[in-house]
């Protein structure tokens, strides 16, 4: 009898020590990368891709025609919306990134609800016109509008968890976390999307499970694409064009 009660208390000991041991939790491999982080708030990180330098679309091409290179603005350290040119993208495909961007309403913004200062941010364009999968782009900072479609809305899918608007004429940031779909062979949906975005570093989308590419008319569905560009919309509405500047991307 005594052998085993002797028995029990060395297991036991040696399991209180193995759980007191600071070394038997640690994790020394893999040694993540080094990164060195921007200087200012307005740098990128060392690793990003630079999708907007304040100087060129180079960049970025026409949706309507991939070989023709994006006909909006660059001026002063941004780039505008020019009506009727159509939406642009850019010339590489992606699969999961971070990314930031920042846009601008016009101050002298004109218009109500949805045609007030109306773009969108599109994580991954799976063809021509609008469709992919989008995040709203809107000027809500006082303008009324169905809420799933409202600024920082994964458009008619997803609220957005707040609304962060500041005054039109004053830039806003909007950083993304992207995961892209994945398909089987059959094109099958293997794992669904998700998107975390902070705009104006408020958390207004967290991790959300995207239904499908997002659309104007029904209901969400998923068709089987792989990596693909970002896409930036020119909406077409009679209400001043957005610009852009400081756009990055880290690659995940």
């Amino acid at each position: 009898m005594h052998k085993y009660l002797l028995l029990f208390a060395m297991v036991s000991s040696a399991a209180a020590f193995a759980q007191g041991d600071p070394k038997a939790t640690e994790v020394w491999s893999p040694v993540p990368k080094v990164i060195a982080p921007a200087a200012t708030s307005t740098d990128a990180p060392a690793d990003a891709i630079i999708l907007f330098d304040g100087k060129s679309l180079s960049e970025w091409v026409s949706v309507k025609d991939a070989s023709v290179p994006a006909q909006w603005t660059v001026a002063n350290g941004a780039f505008t919306v020019k009506k009727g040119t159509g939406n642009i993208q850019t010339r590489r495909s992606f699969t999961d990134y971070q990314l930031h961007l920042e846009w601008k309403i016009p101050e002298n913004i004109t218009g109500e609800g949805q045609a007030r200062g109306n773009s969108g941010l599109f994580l991954a364009s799976t063809g021509g016109g609008d469709s992919g999968y989008e995040i709203q782009i809107l000027d809500c900072y006082n303008n009324s509008t169905y809420s799933n479609g409202q600024t920082a809305s994964i458009y008619k899918q997803a609220l957005p968890l707040a609304n962060a608007c500041r005054k039109p004429g004053e830039w806003q940031t909007y950083d993304i976390i992207w995961t892209a779909p994945r398909f089987n062979d059959d094109g099958t949906v293997k794992s669904p999307a998700h998107v975390t975005a902070f705009h104006n570093g408020v958390l207004v989308q967290n991790n959300f499970e995207l239904k499908g590419e997002t659309v104007y008319i029904g209901k969400p569905s998923y068709r089987k694409h792989g990596p693909s560009p970002i896409k930036l919309q020119d909406h077409g509405d009679p209400s001043e064009p957005i610009s852009f500047r400081n756009i990055w991307l880290r690659e995940l």
